[in-house]
């Protein structure tokens, strides 16, 4: 299968919204804001997952760009991560966000985007390809 046809703003311009995709250990939404960050929702459907979920939490936010027909993501925060500690005294402590945000900028996630257009995509990385549904609001 061939690249998107779209260029990198066409394919920008039809993110935007929510998206919903499952793979095969999670579901996961997307909503891809305009001003480029992102907020993502990792739900783990396997029980051996379920620990992993724990650590990290559901909820995960970041800026997305795309360059290239390639879709990237550059993790900034899990905040409901239970490695994000509120201690006594109101003083935050985001190991989480730090351990999360420091690894993307070496290792962000990327996607080649092989098919997109108002309502759905085909996402492609190294391990798999993920469809992705909109979500109409």
């Amino acid at each position: 299968m061939s690249p998107s046809k779209h260029s990198d703003i066409d394919i920008e311009v039809l993110l935007l919204g929510k998206w919903r995709f499952n793979t095969a250990s999670e579901k996961v939404t997307i909503e891809f804001r305009d001003d480029m960050t992102y907020v993502q929702t990792r739900i783990q459907t396997l029980l051996a997952s379920k620990p992993k979920e724990l650590i990290t939490g559901t909820k995960f936010t970041g800026i997305w760009y795309v360059s290239k027909k390639i879709l990237y993501f550059n993790l900034k925060s899990m905040p409901n991560s239970f490695l994000n500690i509120k201690a006594p005294l109101d003083i935050e402590i985001s190991l989480a966000d730090i351990v999360v945000t420091v690894s993307s900028v070496f290792m962000p996630e990327d996607y080649e985007v092989r098919r997109i257009n108002k309502s759905q995509f085909l996402l492609k990385n190294d391990q798999q390809s993920i469809i992705g549904t909109k979500i109409r609001n």
